[in-house]
């Protein structure tokens, strides 16, 4: 499959970006180094161009019912504005995929989907739309930027006349921004940091980025890439789809509980009800390193006769907390907090134990 290249991508190559593929596309991976980003989102104000993720629009009287059909989430819940995170689950106890539903009205939703399964998605979600829902994939379309950080609010105040401290977490509007109507706005985040998403039309991705970073210039804000991106959503214990969810991980073991609604009936929703029932096997854990080593995917977790107990699904060197953390599946009886585990680092057994996540308290 041939790699796409996001609107921006020329731009961002200019401003130094390294652009490597990622989930199809080709992506800006850093501009300076990875742990000055960082400290840049955690401290200041930083943009993403996101502009791979999908969107697809549905619209019609039972929108709702395929929502509701396809996702793990209870949609009926939503009201105009407000935005829910969920999983499009299997038939083989697996997640298609994690995304955002955001709620235009009772017949209009937008769906944010990860960026290598926009095909994979449209075509599942399409098998199931027995409904007659009118279904646009908007993704080729849209641009998205993720502006993150404790100075985001005040960055991008100057561009909007709405009062962005007033918007609670996970909602939306749609409104004039950097002198263009209609432009959509959300509160969702992926850092841990604060901040918003400003979804618009590609052909004002350009114009609009330059002025975030006028309206930036006094905060040093800076543009970030995925490097950054990745040990920040990892400090926050996020999941990342195709390393913690997969199309063959159980999103119950993944910790995906809270949002698995077993109030309604969705695809697969009596199988994983059994295994709720049964009781998990394993579970997702945070891990934070004792001995000095960076935890990567696919590490063993090993016990400290050296049998292994589990693997690492997302590690990495934490920049805030200076050490090594993971994200991990062990085997339940591994999974209690304070529990001490090894790493399998080059052959040697490092010490590490289970711990709460999030790694870092949010600045939401």
């Amino acid at each position: 499959m041939d790699t796409k290249k996001i609107t921006l991508s020329d731009f961002h190559e200019s401003i130094g970006g390294k652009m490597v593929p990622f989930a199809g596309f080709y992506m800006p991976v850093r501009y300076s180094s990875d742990n000055e980003e960082h400290k840049c989102v955690r401290e200041s104000v930083g943009v993403f161009d996101v502009s791979h993720m999908g969107e697809f629009s549905l619209k019609g009287e039972k929108a709702l019912d395929l929502i509701q059909k396809v996702c793990s989430n209870d949609a009926s819940v939503l009201f105009d504005g407000k935005i829910q995170y969920a999983y499009l689950p299997n038939f083989d106890g697996g997640v298609v995929d994690d995304l955002l539903v955001y709620r235009v009205n009772a017949t209009e939703y937008i769906l944010v989907v990860n960026a290598g399964n926009i095909e994979k998605d449209w075509n599942w979600i399409s098998s199931h739309n027995t409904f007659e829902v009118e279904m646009k994939n908007l993704s080729d379309e849209t641009s998205l930027f993720a502006v993150q950080g404790p100075k985001a609010t005040e960055t991008l105040q100057k561009l909007t006349s709405v009062d962005l401290s007033a918007m609670d977490y996970y909602t939306f509007l749609k409104t004039e921004f950097a002198g263009h109507p209609n432009v959509t706005i959300s509160a969702t985040g992926y850092t841990g940091a604060g901040g918003f998403e400003i979804y618009l039309p590609n052909e004002i991705a350009e114009e609009v980025w330059k002025k975030i970073f006028e309206a930036g210039a006094e905060f040093d804000i800076k543009p970030i890439g995925l490097g950054a991106r990745d040990t920040l959503r990892l400090e926050m214990g996020y999941c990342l789809y195709g390393n913690d969810i997969t199309d063959t991980t159980s999103p119950l073991e993944a910790g995906l509980g809270w949002v698995t609604k077993f109030t309604k009936e969705f695809i697969n929703s009596e199988s994983l009800l059994a295994q709720k029932q049964a009781g998990l096997k394993r579970k997702l854990v945070g891990i934070e390193m004792i001995d000095r080593g960076i935890p990567r995917s696919h590490y063993e977790i090993c016990d400290e006769d050296g049998n292994t107990i589990g693997e690492i699904s997302s590690g990495t060197q934490s920049p805030t907390l200076g050490k090594g953390i993971a994200m991990g599946f062990v085997k339940t009886e591994f999974a209690k907090t304070g529990t001490e585990v090894f790493i399998k680092i080059r052959e040697k057994l490092i010490k590490a134990q289970v711990c709460k996540m999030p790694f870092v308290e949010p600045g939401v």
